[in-house]
Order: structure tokens, then C-alpha cells, then sequence
């Protein structure tokens, strides 16, 4: 904390204020212009259509304004703002400020609406027709979003949260009435878990995919305003495959950061935030396939309109579970409620109640396809495809809003006691393991109704030789991979049946040189080799580190089992490998790969240690004795455990990581996995010895008397060997003054492997107090701590008392994945295929819009 007065930098922050109240006004006056322009039919340059592009380009630059400021006010640490204090902090790298920017509620809307600003200026100026009436939807919806960060107190009341409150308006802290213009010196920081890469793509990432969601439904509630309820498809179509791929992308990222990052040993948890944004991509994709549909054959409209407005419903219902408190105690994903709860109703019932009411009053005006759907027609295979889709949604929806449930039966006098399942991930699972056969089964199938008319007669001809291939290979894979499950076997044959039978879609379509009609095919076969994979990966995962002997009485037996404790330099063998323990170490931004914590010394600054003995990498000495060192994650320590192959002799080393993660309230582990190209082993720690706890035994003092340089003693069955002490100009824990004195002694410790440990107990007199001047110095790999004990100037002898523990061990979890790049390959083929679909689309739309058709 900083103990005098500073400069508050009000001007940034009132001016980001300023921004979000233009963009709020500006947004109203869009919408007010452009349902003016749309009830008189107006487009291009006319008054109305021309005053509400320039509101609303007015409204676009404010909220990138906004986001520059609240930018700037986080990577210059202003932290006087409670948002820069609250996420960010002085040692975060650039990259990681940005991913502060989006932790908090605040961040989240402000860049749902940059999203939703700039996807407005790409409809301003590609679609003329459509410009009014799907503006007004568009800047209402961003009325809405941006009043979530308005900020602005009447009374009682609230609306929105904004980013730009000071630290002294909302923090009861004495500092603050002691001196209003007190700022910290740093802040909380950003989540630990969250420093990862994919965090800084995933959020922003899923954003947009929330941003692209209010195209089509913006279309589509246009079409219905103005009664044109069939040329709304032509135009939206693309931006409804562009939003399945980038939510899809973003649902994937997501999961690759559960995957690398948290340690249950996956990458999907079936966690209520996960499914709130699952759900609704489900019934995107859906909707894309019945609107391809009706762009063929003019069937589905109707089912087409319900399910891109349930889309854009589902996104608002997403947001008001994760951000309104209700999911937290199921779900460690949820943020905490601002006190914004009854605001996203308002929101979330305002478009649920518009866009119900006017499909409901338009419903009997909405033409209908009098063509009869038969078993043989593309139709109906579709529709069988979009309404498992939406079962699949169903199945996952119902129990995730079980906490929504028992709030409105409590709110209306009743009692409600609904339970998310115990086993989130069985329950789900075995459910929609069903569902992705139907999937599976019908995107191969439907492939072939899609591009030719069929009988039966051509039907079995079209279908035989795919059949015949998927069981020859489903049997040759399930026999050489020992797959005997029922419903395993089941997924394998239907998912290789998808990729064989869109694989020759696909031969066909690219020998005919029709390159831009392969978009479905390959996604298709993206999706099947993603379920295979889940299969392997899930299915058949395999835990190497199993266990016949009890670990401790304070673990459960299935913990007992799967875990294998590691002594340090004491290896074991599992699994075909030798595991060897051999240090704890850290990552500094001076020095490449990890620094064994035996080698550094603390200061009074976490994120600064000195070197107690010449850090050496690949024959390059990156630091010498006393030299400061620089962590900017000093909470992360990784864990060396090295792997031998007993069949080759192959050694690869893997560092698990240990975060002490105070916002978590707990240590959180981390994996490490290595990659090969059958299968990935995920390691992880569940436990270390942590020296610094208060349940670690430490044995009774030892006092030992040192009278010569060279003289060598014992410490914990170590031979360690005294040379001599000296007197040090500073120390970590106290300020020397010109009376003050302070000696270090030198004591090197011979290890294993020839390893030589550097102790350096001090002992110091401040202030003529002795006692605050001997900590004891911790050294791990040796399992005991040394501690300066007394000088006897007399002789020029010293003492130092030894403590000793138990030899420093972790707990470990090692589980093999079998086949899982088989999933992270089909995702990449997926993204592919909805590209390819998308750009198609998009050059349709393109074509007809200049023939004035769209």
C-alpha cells in the first residue's frame, strides 16, 4: 500500500464514463431512427436511414472509446479504479492485462458490445434492404448491453455496473477515510488459472460467437415485422454458419484450457457454465441445418424462425445464469452477482416476450410448404438431425436450470429442493452418447438425400458400400483396440459409418472439381472423428499410476489407488516407465526452463529471489551468486518427474505445477501432458510435502557446534561440511541501520549425483534485538532446516541447531489418453468444413444482393 498521497487520475476515468453514456444515448436514438426508417420503408440515403447509421457509427466509435480507456486505465495500473485493482496487477505480462479486461462482469458486456458494434458496421454497409429494421433490433440490443455497464445511481436504484468507480466509492477500507486519495500500490491481480493463453483467445472468442448469434435473430424478427418472411434467410444464413463455427471454436478452446490447465483429468465437466453456452450452439447448428433446408425446398420456415429466435434467447438465458449468482454454488465458472440480477430479467424478458409475441401474432401469415416429407427426401432426414439436436440441448438444459426452478417455486410460496446430478459427468454422458449416435448416423446418411433424389431402390445402392467399409473397420479398430463396451462399440460404428459415408460425398464432390459445395462433408467428418476421439480419450482412458498399497489414512480408498507417492531422487516403476522425483523448481523471466528452489533465497518481495549458487543452463551461466532474480508467477512451482521407457530406455521429463491460489482459497494443480501420437499422459500432482505448513513433524533441535573451517558433520544422513561465516550488508527481513549487524554462515551439503546444497543460516542483531535475527533456513531436497543459533566470540566458534523431516516426496496422478489428437484433429476438420460453408453462403448472398434479390 502506498502510505502517501498521489494524483488521481479522474480525467480517464470520467471520460470512459462519458464514453458509456454517449454510447448508451446514442444506441436509443439508433434504434428510435431506424424503427422510424423501417415503419416508412426507407433505405439508403433517406432522412431517417441516414440520421440512424450516424447515431449508431456515433455509438460503435464510443464503445471502442470505452474500451481504449478502460485499456489504458488497466495497463498504465491506475489503481484507484476498482476494476484495475480487482483483475490486474503491476506483474502481469501485457498479454494477461488484456485477459483482465474480460475477467470481470464489467469487461465481459463492455467487449460482448464492441463485438456487437462492429458487426453493426458490417451490416450498415453490406446490406442496404435490410439496413432499418434490422438496426433497430441491433441498437436496442446494444441499449441493453451497454446499460449493464452504465453505472448510474437514482436513489435507490441502479443500472448497470460501471467499470470507471473508484476504489474510495466502494471500498469501507479506514485508508479511504483517512485519505480519500489513497491508491494502492498493487492489485488483487488476475486469476492464477486464467494466466493461460487460451484465455486470452477463448473469452472474446465466445463473445463473438454470443455477437453472431443477434444477426440472424435480427433478420428474422425483421422478416417478421415487415412481413417478408422467406428473403430473411438469404442474408442471414452465413452469419448463422459463421457464428456455429466461432462459438463452436471458442466452446473447444475453452475445453483445451480445462484440458491443460485444471486436473480432472479432462477437458469437459458438464459444469453449468460449460452448458449454458453448449446449449445454445446446439440449437444454432440446428437452426442452420432448417434453414439450408428451406433455402432448397422451401420447408421449415416455420421451424427454421423458432429456433433462431431460441438461439438468441438461449445466449441472454445463458448470460443471466453465469452472471446473475444463481450457479454459485454449482458451478466454479459462475461469476458473482453485482446486484445486476433483476436487470438481465428485464433484459432477458423483454426479447423473450417481443419475439414471442410478434412470431405469435405473424404465425398464421407465415406461408407453408404444402410438400409431404417422405422417409426418402432430404427434408425429413434434416429435420430428424435438428430435432435431435434439440433433444440434446433439452436433455442438458433442464437439469442445469434447476436452481432457476427452485428460486421461482420459492418466490411463489412454494418449496423446491432440485439437485444438480451427483455425478454430473456420468449423468450427462450416458445420455448424450445415445444422442451423438442418432448425430452420427444421420450426418451420414443425410448426405446422401442432400445432393440427389433417392427410393429405396437408390438408396441401398448409395448406402451399401459405406456400410460394408464402416463395419469392416469398426471391427478391425475394436478388435485391435480391445473395445467390448456395447454402447462403445455402438458410437464406433456409427461415427466411422458418418466419416466413410461423407468421405465419399466428399471424392465425389472434389473429382467433379465442385470445391465450394464440400463445406458439409468435411464438417460432418470433423464431427465424426471428434466422437471417435471423445470415445478413446474418455471411454478407454487409462490410469498408469495405479496403486496396491495405502498412501495415507487421510486419502480415500479410490485416491489410495490411482496415486503413486514419489520420494525425491527414489524412482519407482508403473506402466512400462521408471518415474523419478527429482526436484521442485520455478520459472523466472532471466533464466530459461526451471530453477531448482534450492538454488534461490527469498526477499522481502515474492516475485524477486537471488541466487545462492551460479545458475547454469546448457553450459551457459545465466546467473552468479547473489545476482536478483525476477518471477512474475512466483505462486507456480513445477515439479520434475522424469520418465524412462523400460522397453527402449527412451527418458522424457514432465513438470506438473502446484499453484498457491488464493482466490481459489487452495492449492490448484495443474497438468503436464505429453503428447505422442497415439495417446497423451497427463500428469498430475495431488499433493506435495510442503515444508512451509504448519502439520509438517519437524524433529527435536539439534545444537551443533562448529570450531573450524573444513570441519564436516551430518545433517539428515547428509555429509555437510562448515566454511566459515561472513558478514553480510543487508537481509531479507529487517533494514540494517549503522549499529545493526548481520554474518552469514556457509555450510555446503553433499547430496546424490554428486549435487552440492548451499545453506546460508543468518544471524542477525537489529535494534539490539537478537531473537527476530535467526530464521531458519529451509532446504527441501535435504529435508531439514538450519538455523544460526549463537556466536561465541571467545573462540570464534559458532552453533547452529538442525531440524529434520521426512524426505520431500509428492503424490501423483498419471493417466493415459488414448487416441485424443483423433478429437483435437476432427475439431480443426470441423472448423475447416464450417468455413468452407460459410464462404459459400456468403457468395450466394453476395450475387443475389447485387440482383437486388437479398
Amino acid at each position: 500500500m502506498n502510505p502517501e498521497p498521489q494524483t488521481l487520475h479522474l480525467g480517464i476515468g470520467n471520460a470512459g464514463h462519458l464514453f458509456v453514456i454517449i454510447s448508451f444515448i446514442s444506441s436509443i436514438l439508433a434504434s428510435f431512427a431506424y424503427g422510424k426508417a423501417a415503419v416508412n420503408n426507407e433505405i439508403g440515403k433517406a432522412p431517417w436511414v441516414s440520421f440512424g447509421r450516424k447515431v449508431f457509427i456515433a455509438h460503435g466509435l464510443a464503445v471502442i472509446a470505452t474500451v481504449v480507456v478502460l485499456f489504458l486505465i488497466i495497463y498504465n495500473h491506475y489503481f484507484e479504479y476498482h476494476y484495475a485493482w480487482s483483475h490486474s496487477s503491476v506483474n502481469l505480462a501485457v498479454h494477461y492485462m488484456i485477459a483482465c479486461f474480460w475477467e470481470g462482469q464489467e469487461g465481459s458486456f463492455l467487449i460482448w458490445t464492441l463485438w456487437n458494434a462492429l458487426l453493426g458496421f458490417v451490416l450498415i454497409g453490406t446490406n442496404k434492404k435490410w439496413e432499418a429494421p434490422v438496426m433497430t433490433i441491433f441498437s436496442l440490443v446494444q441499449a441493453f448491453l451497454t446499460s449493464m455497464i452504465l453505472g448510474v445511481v437514482f436513489g435507490d436504484f441502479k443500472l448497470g455496473s460501471s467499470p470507471f468507480i473508484l476504489m474510495r466509492d466502494v471500498m469501507p477500507d479506514i485508508e479511504f477515510l483517512i485519505n480519500p486519495n489513497f491508491v494502492p500500490e498493487d492489485g488483487t491481480g488476475l486469476n492464477p488459472l486464467l494466466q493461460n493463453y487460451w484465455m486470452v483467445i477463448h473469452p472474446p472468442l465466445t463473445f463473438l460467437g454470443f455477437a453472431l448469434t443477434l444477426v440472424p435473430f435480427s433478420f428474422c424478427l425483421a422478416g417478421l415485422w415487415r412481413r417478408d418472411f422467406t428473403d430473411w434467410i438469404r442474408p442471414a444464413l452465413p452469419w448463422t454458419i459463421l457464428g456455429g463455427v466461432v462459438l463452436g471454436t471458442a466452446i473447444i478452446m475453452g475445453a483445451y484450457w480445462a484440458y491443460e490447465t485444471l486436473n480432472f483429468g479432462g477437458y469437459w465437466n458438464w459444469d453449468p457454465v460449460e452448458n449454458a453456452v453448449y446449449v445454445p450452439w446446439l440449437v444454432l447448428i440446428a437452426s442452420m441445418h432448417t434453414m439450408i433446408v428451406y433455402k432448397k425446398s422451401e420447408t421449415a420456415l416455420k421451424t427454421s424462425i423458432v429456433l433462431v429466435i431460441s438461439t438468441f434467447l438461449l445466449i441472454l438465458y445463458a448470460t443471466f445464469l453465469t452472471r446473475s449468482g444463481i450457479l454459485g454454488n454449482t458451478s466454479v465458472h459462475s461469476f458473482t452477482d453485482l446486484g445486476l440480477s433483476g436487470q438481465l430479467l428485464i433484459y432477458m424478458f423483454f426479447f423473450i416476450i417481443g419475439s414471442i409475441a410478434l412470431s405469435i401474432i405473424r404465425w398464421k401469415e407465415i406461408p407453408t410448404s404444402e410438400k409431404e416429407a417422405t422417409t426418402y427426401s432430404r427434408e425429413f432426414w434434416i429435420f430428424i438431425g435438428a430435432l435431435t439436436l434439440c433433444l440434446m440441448s433439452f436433455q442438458v438444459i433442464v437439469p442445469t436450470s434447476f436452481p432457476v426452478i427452485n428460486k421461482i417455486v420459492e418466490g411463489l410460496g412454494g418449496i423446491s429442493s432440485l439437485a444438480p446430478p451427483a455425478n454430473q459427468i456420468e449423468f450427462y454422458s450416458q445420455w448424450q452418447l445415445w444422442f451423438a449416435v442418432g448425430i452420427a448416423i444421420l450426418s451420414g446418411t443425410g448426405q446422401f438425400f442432400y445432393w440427389r433424389k433417392m427410393d429405396r431402390e437408390k438408396l441401398k445402392a448409395a448406402m451399401a458400400a459405406p456400410i460394408l467399409i464402416s463395419l469392416i473397420l469398426s471391427a478391425a479398430i475394436f478388435t485391435i483396440q480391445k473395445i467390448f463396451e456395447p454402447t462403445y462399440i455402438l458410437l464406433l460404428v456409427a461415427s466411422t459409418y458418418s466419416v466413410v459415408s461423407n468421405g465419399k460425398i466428399l471424392l465425389g464432390l472434389l473429382k467433379s472439381k465442385s470445391y465450394k459445395l464440400t463445406g458439409g462433408s468435411v464438417a460432418h467428418i470433423g464431427i465424426a472423428m471428434m466422437l471417435i476421439g471423445i470415445m478413446f480419450s474418455e471411454g478407454y482412458s487409462r490410469i498408469i499410476s495405479q496403486n496396491t498399497t495405502q498412501i495415507s489414512d487421510d486419502l480415500t480408498e479410490k485416491d489410495n489407488s490411482e496415486n503413486i507417492i514419489l520420494f525425491l531422487n527414489d524412482p519407482k516403476v508403473r506402466a512400462g516407465y521408471q518415474l523419478l522425483y527429482k526436484n521442485e523448481g520455478m520459472r523466472s523471466e532471466d533464466v530459461p526452463g526451471y530453477i531448482n528452489k534450492s538454488l534461490l533465497r527469498d526477499t522481502q518481495d515474492p516475485h524477486y529471489k537471488v541466487a545462492v549458487k551460479p545458475i547454469v543452463v546448457d553450459g551457459k551461466t545465466y546467473a552468479q551468486p547473489e545476482d536478483t532474480l525476477y518471477f512474475r508467477t512466483p505462486e507456480n512451482t513445477y515439479h520434475e518427474i522424469e520418465f524412462t521407457s523400460l522397453e527402449s530406455g527412451k527418458k522424457f521429463t514432465r513438470f506438473p505445477r502446484i499453484q498457491k491460489n488464493e482466490t481459489m482459497g487452495r492449492p490448484v494443480q495443474s497438468p503436464s501432458i505429453e503428447k505422442q501420437w497415439n495417446r497423451d499422459l497427463y500428469t498430475f500432482v495431488q499433493l506435495q510435502n510442503d515444508f512451509e505448513e504448519e502439520y509438517t513433524e519437524w524433529s527435536e533441535k539439534e545444537i551443533i557446534r562448529l570450531d573450524s573451517i573444513g570441519q564436516r558433520f551430518f545433517i539428515n544422513d547428509y555429509v555437510a561440511e562448515y566454511q566459515g561465516f561472513e558478514r553480510i550488508p543487508r537481509i531479507r527481513f529487517a533494514d540494517l541501520g549503522p549499529n545493526d549487524i548481520a554474518v552469514r554462515a556457509n555450510i555446503v551439503v553433499f547430496a546424490e549425483n554428486g549435487i552440492q546444497h548451499l545453506i546460508q543460516p543468518i544471524f542477525a542483531i537489529v535494534n539490539y534485538d537478537i531473537d527476530p535475527g535467526r530464521p531458519f533456513e529451509l532446504n527441501q531436497e535435504i529435508a531439514a532446516r538450519v538455523r544460526f543459533e549463537n556466536i561465541n566470540p571467545d573462540d570464534d566458534t559458532i552453533e547452529i541447531a538442525v531440524q529434520t523431516t521426512q524426505k520431500d516426496w509428492v503424490i501423483v496422478q498419471i493417466v493415459e489418453k488414448p487416441h485424443i489428437n483423433i478429437l483435437w484433429i476432427g475439431t480443426i476438420i470441423m472448423i475447416i468444413g464450417f468455413i468452407i460453408a460459410t464462404r459459400r453462403r456468403y457468395v450466394e448472398f453476395i450475387k443475389m444482393r447485387d440482383k437486388g434479390m437479398a
